[in-house]
């Protein structure tokens, strides 16, 4: 009687994984297919080859870090009349919160998505005001040009 039970988990789990995969839009060969496929971006394949990763370790890393990225923006909030810890917490945020959509997609991926000619505008100006934010920041001290940046960012 433990054996099937044992085995319906196994299959119950396999499906529930199955139902993971299509949900964030992976095939089923998609894992394998990723370690075996040609491009003309050297480093992102080597990457990809040395970092393949489960779907349930991919499921875990991306709750892990985008949980880690809501409590760094919720964290911002207790801080949000001191620009310069407001603006390092908040970006911090946003920076974990995109590592975790990495997680799922894969960093080639999401890096191909990002650079679509549909959103490279809104990515640019993305990473430029997070990296402005950090500068004034981190380096300026400037309150006034730190919470311009948060704005746009």
């Amino acid at each position: 009687m433990e054996k099937i039970s044992s085995a319906f988990e196994k299959v119950k789990n396999h499906q529930a994984m199955e139902r993971m995969k299509m949900l964030v839009g992976m095939d089923v060969d998609e894992e394998s297919a990723a370690a075996t496929e040609e491009s003309s971006f050297a480093f992102m394949d080597d990457f990809n080859r040395n970092c393949t990763l489960s779907t349930q370790q991919r499921i875990h890393g991306f709750i892990i870090c985008f949980v880690a990225g809501l409590t760094c923006t919720f964290l911002s909030m207790l801080v949000f009349f001191n620009p310069i810890k407001f603006g390092i917490t908040f970006t911090l945020g946003n920076l974990l919160s995109i590592g975790s959509t990495a997680f799922l997609i894969g960093p080639k991926r999401q890096v191909t998505m990002m650079l679509d000619p549909v959103r490279i505008f809104a990515t640019a100006l993305y990473l430029a005001s997070m990296i402005i934010a950090l500068f004034c920041a981190l380096y300026v001290h400037n309150k006034l040009l730190t919470l311009l940046a948060i704005i746009l960012e």
